[in-house]
């Protein structure tokens, strides 16, 4: 299993990327593996406003359908409509072809709140 060291890392198995003021965000790794192959992403819409653990789409698979939860707050700027189309990209290549919404972020203390690489492997080896 693949855990980038520059990530930050939500409990809720999102990563982020914080690259200036936007953060890119996507499922880890081992979120994608548990859920298996992947049919269907559901998106939210560029412009849309939301805060920090609200659901902003959602993952199907072969086995089960995942909330996806917002790890920060901000307005989005961009989605990856190629997983409408490709959702196995999710599985292919999380973290980088695969991300899922770009982030303009209204609260970048919130970031504090997320863990790094290190504290994302021990949360999901409990």
């Amino acid at each position: 299993m693949s855990l980038p060291q520059d990530l930050k890392y939500s409990k809720d198995h999102e990563w982020i990327k914080v690259e200036g003021n936007t953060a890119t965000i996507g499922i880890t790794d081992f979120a994608q593996s548990e859920l298996g192959d992947i049919v269907f992403v559901e998106l939210p819409e560029e412009g849309d406003d939301l805060s920090q653990g609200d659901s902003f789409g959602s993952v199907e698979s072969v086995k089960t359908v995942s909330d996806l939860v917002a790890p920060v707050s901000g307005s989005i700027v961009s989605v990856n409509e190629e997983l409408e189309d490709s959702p196995e990209l999710v599985n292919e290549d999380p973290y980088e072809g695969a991300w899922m919404m770009k982030v303009e972020l209204s609260d970048e203390s919130e970031l504090e709140g997320l863990l790094d690489a290190a504290g994302y492997q021990a949360e999901i080896e409990e």
